[in-house]
């Protein structure tokens, strides 16, 4: 597969490095990326974080350091090579390994902030891509929904947040894990991609050691957005 340079979608100033065919970052890593709110010097740490979306337009609204972990090679040199191209190497911190290998890394109770775009699938060997970068982005092989929040729970400062992405069908699962895990869901954000259409896809905020109680907000249609940017205020 050839490696093209494109625009981080309508960021000025923004570029990444993707493969022409095949791993493509999707509208999910723009609307977390929105979504994530850092507070002032926090440290966020980016799960998951495929050729760095995220973290590169996290980095257009905050100057704070950013860690992101990439367990396979090819996609973390491709976040490599943007963050050069960027110029954000004293910003963001690519490391190409399974973030399941943190403590080879981090203390715990480190990050003010979390946040992943998981991969979205159970593991289900029938409906694997052939493709394996594909395969492991889109179902829950090296990593799954327990271990991040295991992980969240241990290297998340008190009262931090996590913040997520998935598919609306998996709010059970978000919302048992984080409970049995101490970081309880606090808010709730649907996000509906078709006029009229249901809302497949969900954000969710848990903070670490929050007192119970949720906050629904109203669903979020995004079908004739033309940016993005600023859309959760």
């Amino acid at each position: 597969m050839k490696i093209v340079k494109n625009d981080l979608f309508d960021y000025e100033n923004r570029y990444i490095f993707q493969y022409d065919k095949g791993f493509k970052f999707s509208l999910d890593s723009i609307l977390l990326a929105e979504y994530i709110k850092l507070p002032k010097k926090g440290v966020l740490l980016d799960m998951c974080t495929g050729n760095a979306p995220i973290p590169l337009i996290v980095s257009t609204k905050y100057d704070n350091q950013i860690y992101a972990f990439e367990i396979q090679k090819e996609i973390a040199d491709l976040a490599q090579k943007s963050v050069e191209l960027n110029c954000l190497g004293k910003q963001i911190h690519i490391i190409n390994d399974d973030v399941n290998n943190i403590s080879n890394y981090f203390n715990s109770e480190l990050f003010d902030v979390i946040s992943c775009n998981p991969p979205y699938f159970k593991n289900n060997i029938v409906n694997y891509n052939k493709n394996d970068i594909l395969s492991i982005a889109r179902h829950e092989i090296t990593i799954n929904l327990e271990q991040i929040f295991l992980i969240a729970s241990k290297y998340l400062k008190l009262k931090g947040n996590l913040y997520l992405v998935q598919r609306s069908e998996r709010l059970d699962d978000i919302i048992y894990y984080a409970r049995i895990n101490n970081i309880p869901v606090k808010e709730i954000q649907f996000i509906s991609t078709k006029k009229g259409g249901n809302p497949i896809i969900v954000l969710v905020r848990c903070s670490k050691n929050g007192k119970p109680g949720i906050k629904v907000k109203r669903v979020l249609d995004v079908s004739n957005s033309c940016t993005y940017k600023n859309m959760f205020g």
